[in-house]
């Protein structure tokens, strides 16, 4: 996609479907900014704790709609709702490729995905926070034929609300995320596992360590389990690295690790970069990210060595 002039346009509403700890929390802090927000969540407890917080409720769905439902039933979510005909549809989900192929199928490339990398191992609306996305990236899919005033809408809509924008194809992240959160989640749940097999004696001296490797086990196991069968392939790829990585010798294992750890450097070196699709997925792709607009640009940074 060659550099295209992006006119500022005045912010569309957002509609939110589903209202747990991701949808409410979104809804919450785009309410708190100022934006016009409809929410919908097949729960009645959670649709009346989002009107409680300023949100609309209601099925008609314009602007950006944005689905916060879990995995299994994205791609259904809004069958029974009225969706404008030029909404722009985006989504939360942890895995990206299959779902934009399910919703292609009826909204074409009005889909942007989207992935906010934050959330806890807590769920349902009791667990919204207006704050959970501050400082947050926040995946924003560029495939080859997204629509770059639609991919927009939906960065600014993180933006809004405090996150750091990751420019990124739909394969790019499931990659990422399998090594850096899926194969987690997995390796949380075996050493948990090893661990209550090995009995009382070894569970009673778990300290920081142990809680520390298997906080994420806490998540809902069908959340989970929907997550990682939904990115199977990119998954089973990254767990394969880490058994590699295990066959090393332990010594130069515990400093190869220890290297990329403390190797991170937390300095930034500002760039604005053009509205072109390629110079986006650079950005993204030498680990940095976007935190403003500016007409036809946007700003942001990369770390200082890239």
């Amino acid at each position: 996609m060659s550099r295209l002039p992006v006119p500022t346009m005045p912010a569309p509403p957002v509609a939110v479907v589903g209202l747990g700890q991701l949808g409410g929390s979104l809804a919450a802090a785009l309410v708190a900014a100022g934006r016009p927000v409809t929410g919908w969540d097949t729960d009645p407890a959670a649709r009346d704790a989002a009107a409680a917080r300023g949100v609309t409720v209601g099925r008609e769905l314009s602007g950006v709609v944005v689905l916060a439902t879990p995995l299994p039933v994205l791609a259904t979510a809004l069958e029974d709702l009225d969706v404008d005909d030029d909404a722009t549809v985006t989504d939360l989900g942890s895995v990206k490729a299959p779902v934009l192929a399910a919703l292609r199928e009826r909204f074409g490339t009005r889909v942007v995905g989207g992935h906010p990398m934050c959330g806890t191992e807590r769920s349902g609306h009791a667990a919204t926070d207006p704050e959970l996305f501050r400082g947050a990236r926040w995946a924003v899919c560029l495939e080859a034929d997204t629509q770059l005033p639609r991919w927009l809408r939906v960065a600014e809509l993180a933006l809004a609300v405090g996150a750091q924008v990751v420019p990124v194809t739909a394969a790019e992240h499931d990659a990422a995320v399998a090594a850096i959160s899926h194969v987690p989640h997995l390796l949380a749940a075996a050493l948990a596992a090893a661990a209550g097999d090995a009995g009382p004696l070894t569970l009673g001296l778990a300290a920081g360590s142990f809680a520390s490797g298997t906080r994420v086990v806490g998540s809902d196991p069908a959340f989970v389990t929907a997550m990682v069968e939904g990115n199977a392939g990119p998954t089973a790829a990254a767990l394969d690295a880490v058994r590699a990585q295990l066959d090393r010798p332990w010594p130069e294992l515990v400093e190869a690790g220890h290297a990329v750890v403390t190797g991170r450097s937390a300095q930034r070196r500002t760039v604005r970069v053009p509205l072109d699709r390629a110079a986006l997925l650079a950005l993204g792709r030498a680990g940095g990210a976007v935190d403003r607009r500016l007409a036809a640009f946007v700003e942001g940074w990369v770390p200082a060595g890239a």
